[in-house]
């Protein structure tokens, strides 16, 4: 009798309320992430091998709608010459209750269609030069979502302006990010959104993209205001692409991008042709991308093949 007693204390140890009903244990965090390796030749300057991307996260839920995200990342710096660091990326804290969401910590600033999507199943190997160039990218802050029926998303939110990894607001000055992206139809998606820092920096811009039966259809145009010069960066990108089959995917994409806060003639253009192909669908991909760029106005054009192998875990 005391082993049944025993037994009895402990199944009801975790049990509440009138009637005894046992409650659900947390979920255990889910670990992620991904691998690239790639391989690039351009011209005049031959063959490199890099690990372009290597990516883990943990992702948990804490009940009472929050759930949680660390993603820290080891990735090759823009222009791939100085050396690869290990920096933390996403770090914040979730609530969702119904149609409302509020994040805090660090992460995507609501801007741009092409930033806000993963890396992993964008259809070329790279973001266009003006996302790189224009959108704020990670950040510190607080952004409140709500999202009405599957069919209009506002997000709105206040961050420090730094950059991510920037613990401090050295200037005392906001950036109020804001993105608004409706679909009508079930295979379009239209949104705009703005980026204001105090007097310095107003960014804008809008997106659309259409899928229907295999085909994409993908555009961008974003802006830059700085005080204090008469011309606004500005650039835009089209991408068109199309399902062979199930899992091989051939692209086209053009894009423009102006600096003129940088110097008059500040101009990039280029145009990437590539095909992606899902050896294992949502876990192994293998990327071949060529493009053809010209930086300068007059400039020089240069050639660079892209390959890439991509696993997901």
């Amino acid at each position: 009798m005391t082993g049944l007693k025993t037994v009895a204390l402990v199944l009801t140890a975790g049990c509440f309320g009138s009637v005894l009903q046992c409650q659900t244990p947390p979920a255990l965090p889910k670990l992620g992430g991904y691998l690239q390796a790639r391989e690039n030749y351009q011209t005049r300057r031959g063959l490199t091998a890099s690990l372009n991307r290597a990516r883990v996260s943990v992702d948990g839920t804490a009940g009472g709608g929050f759930s949680y995200r660390i993603l820290v990342e080891y990735a090759v710096p823009p222009g791939g010459t100085a050396a690869s660091v290990v920096s933390l990326r996403d770090a914040y804290i979730r609530w969702i209750r119904s149609a409302f969401t509020v994040t805090a910590g660090q992460f995507k600033v609501p801007f741009s269609r092409e930033f806000l999507t993963s890396i992993t199943v964008l259809e070329s190997a790279d973001r266009s030069a003006v996302v790189d160039a224009i959108a704020p990218k990670r950040d510190l802050g607080l952004m409140a979502e709500y999202n009405w029926r599957s069919a209009i998303t506002i997000s709105v939110g206040a961050f420090n302006g730094e950059g991510q990894n920037q613990p401090t607001n050295r200037d005392s000055v906001v950036m109020i990010a804001a993105r608004v992206t409706m679909r009508p139809v079930a295979y379009l998606s239209l949104a705009g959104n703005v980026a204001r820092s105090g007097s310095d920096s107003s960014r804008y811009g809008i997106d659309a993209q259409f899928d229907y039966h295999g085909a994409t259809l993908k555009v961008e145009y974003l802006g830059e205001h700085r005080g204090m010069v008469s011309r606004d960066d500005h650039g835009w990108f089209a991408l068109a692409g199309f399902r062979v089959t199930p899992r091989l995917q051939l692209i086209l994409k053009n894009e423009d991008l102006e600096r003129p806060s940088l110097a008059l003639f500040q101009r990039n253009r280029a145009v990437t042709g590539g095909a992606n192909l899902d050896l294992v669908p949502g876990k192994i991909r293998f990327i071949a991308d060529y493009v053809s760029r010209k930086i300068g106005d007059p400039g020089q054009r240069t050639g660079t093949l892209i390959t890439q192998l991509q696993v997901r875990f």
